[in-house]
């Protein structure tokens, strides 16, 4: 007898613990890396690799760990990936050295970018066609509450201590406990062939660029931010209001900017989302510094606009592609933000060593309008596409991207078991 949806939705609730846990670790020790790194005088240009390693990682993950789950099992690999993304934190504590970070943080990449495949695969296997929206729409508002909530743990100890590492490493630790527990059968997991960059652009250049875009500025805001709010002057309760503010923004603006796109012109929408945010981080390098209370706001209104640009961007290429499409075409798209991750802390933290701490969000406000001017000048070179051939907007996480669209691919290979 096949369960009840509601009741499907209901069991879901030990991973959806379990991811909570595992955010709020992902949120303290992004923040505490870059405010730590701060604090031992690593050069802004070192931190800015540094950071950088944990997308490389991130990237090799989401390509690495399909076949280690076609050849051990889910359930092998989430206990091993989260066994040792809890060790490279704790190593970070004992071992204080800029090359030894780099390459921790390439592991802990690589080991996130595989839990979030194994959990999601899990989860995506509960969902049903009656569920699945409000799961996955659940599912994104606990990484966006876990991410936000864990910069607060920041004020439970000194930054230069190592307790907070081993906070980090306890609530990564115990992220396993509900999942390993949970009744789910663990799905099956194919791989698939992804479309090829070039012709992935040819079906839809603002999406391509948006994604690449929005991957420089999440990567940006998760890993500089923390360095940035230091060199202003913040202490550890302002560095992790700071951040905070940044991220749950964005819990409360994804849902309303994509019912808007899916009513009007998508590009129309992405366009004015890059002015606001443009608008919102000029406001902020000006002004910012000014008071805490006006740079928190002005933070909060950036981050919530700035990070809805993955989901817009997403939508926008699915728009031009066939469903069969969007399975092959998700490994591209993880490979693009991905590489955008990579690229926004050295870009930044470069821009800073040369131009001060107000660079930070001058090169925010100049990518965002760089992306609405090449907006508009797609508008003129080519026609929106029609309101009944979009596809529906689902709010994503970029930090996450990497399970969710593998998962899909995988699941749309071998079949929803729901269906």
């Amino acid at each position: 007898m096949q369960d009840h949806p509601d009741r499907r939705l209901y069991l879901t609730w030990p991973l959806l613990l379990g991811m909570g846990l595992l955010m709020l670790g992902a949120g303290l020790q992004g923040t505490l890396i870059g405010v730590r790194a701060a604090l031992e005088g690593f050069p802004t240009a070192v931190i800015g690799v540094v950071m950088s390693c944990y997308y490389v990682g991130y990237v090799l993950g989401s390509f690495g760990t399909p076949p280690l789950l076609q050849r051990v099992g889910h359930i092998r690999v989430f206990a091993a990936l989260t066994a040792v993304a809890s060790a490279t934190i704790l190593l970070q504590a004992l071992l204080v050295q800029a090359t030894v970070w780099g390459l921790l943080r390439l592991v802990s990449g690589f080991c996130f970018a595989g839990i979030y495949v194994v959990a999601e695969s899990w989860l995506n296997d509960r969902a049903t066609n009656q569920n699945r929206g409000s799961l996955l729409a659940l599912y994104m508002l606990v990484l966006y509450v876990g991410l936000g909530s864990g910069q607060f743990l920041l004020n439970a100890a000194d930054p230069a201590s190592p307790l907070l590492f081993l906070v980090t490493a306890v609530l990564l630790s115990l992220a396993v406990v509900p999942m390993s527990l949970s009744v789910q059968r663990a799905p099956e997991f194919k791989l698939v062939q992804r479309i090829r960059l070039a012709a992935l652009y040819r079906s839809s250049p603002m999406g391509v660029v948006g994604v690449v875009v929005s991957g420089t500025l999440s990567g940006a805001l998760f890993s500089i931010g923390p360095v940035y709010a230091k060199m202003i002057g913040l202490q550890a309760e302002g560095i992790s209001t700071f951040m905070a503010v940044s991220i749950l923004a964005a819990a409360v603006t994804q849902l309303p900017i994509g019912r808007a796109s899916d009513r009007v012109e998508r590009r129309s929408v992405l366009i004015v989302v890059c002015l606001l945010a443009s608008l919102f981080a000029g406001s902020a390098a000006l002004w910012g510094p000014l008071s805490k209370t006006i740079l928190f706001v002005l933070a909060a209104c950036y981050g919530g606009i700035a990070l809805t640009l993955y989901s817009l961007s997403l939508s926008h290429i699915n728009d031009h592609l066939e469903p069969s499409q969007m399975v092959s075409a998700s490994a591209s798209v993880i490979l693009m933000n991905g590489l955008g991750s990579i690229a926004g802390p050295l870009l930044f933290s470069l821009m800073i060593v040369a131009f001060g701490p107000s660079a930070y969000f001058w090169t925010m406000a100049a990518l965002t309008a760089g992306l609405a001017l090449y907006g508009l000048w797609r508008k003129h070179r080519s026609a929106p596409v029609p309101t009944e051939l979009k596809t529906a907007f689902v709010g994503a996480q970029p930090q996450a991207v990497a399970g969710q669209l593998v998962v899909e691919a995988a699941q749309e290979m071998a079949g929803t078991r729901a269906e």
